[in-house]
């Protein structure tokens, strides 16, 4: 780790969260094809991711706002930012392991949907992923939000001594 590599968090780009998607659509897999019977998947997970990535996406307009000092805001603490950014990053984890875990399953059932059962663990497997998907679009905003804007050099008035 290099001087300049300290203290800094490198946004999360495209490549983790489709490596976690696929582990976990080989996961999902796996667990409904080794089971002998249906998989039981609970319906209430896509109310709950959806909801999450709502009140991530409205969290993230917020923030994007405070960090920005637009008039009306109140700033926000670097702590606080912080946390949110920690939020962030483990909500677009978790949710690339979901949407793929969830998609698996999915997949695992497409040969069996001439079943009312089969179909409904399908509806729900689908829509629990793309759920999970938009928890992940939701975090990812998140994480893009809390990001601070750059200084443009104008008013340099910082007399920190600089590395050349």
């Amino acid at each position: 780790m290099s001087g300049d590599d300290r203290g800094t968090l490198s946004p999360t780009g495209w490549r983790v969260p489709s490596v976690l998607a696929a582990l976990g659509a080989l996961v999902g897999l796996f667990i409904a094809n080794s089971l002998s019977g249906l998989p039981l998947i609970p319906w209430s997970a896509i109310p709950t991711l959806l909801l999450l990535a709502f009140a991530e996406s409205y969290t993230a307009g917020r923030t994007a706002r405070r960090i920005r000092r637009e008039p009306g805001t109140e700033p926000i603490a670097p702590l606080s930012a912080a946390r949110l950014l920690a939020l962030a990053k483990a909500s677009a984890l978790f949710a690339s392991i979901a949407a793929g875990f969830f998609a698996g399953m999915a997949l695992s059932i497409t040969e069996r949907l001439d079943l009312p059962t089969h179909r409904e663990a399908f509806l729900i497997s689908l829509g629990t992923a793309l759920a999970a998907g938009l928890l992940l679009a939701a975090a990812l905003y998140l994480e893009h939000a809390c990001r601070v804007p750059d200084d443009d050099g104008e008013d340099d008035t910082d007399d920190t001594p600089r590395a050349t």
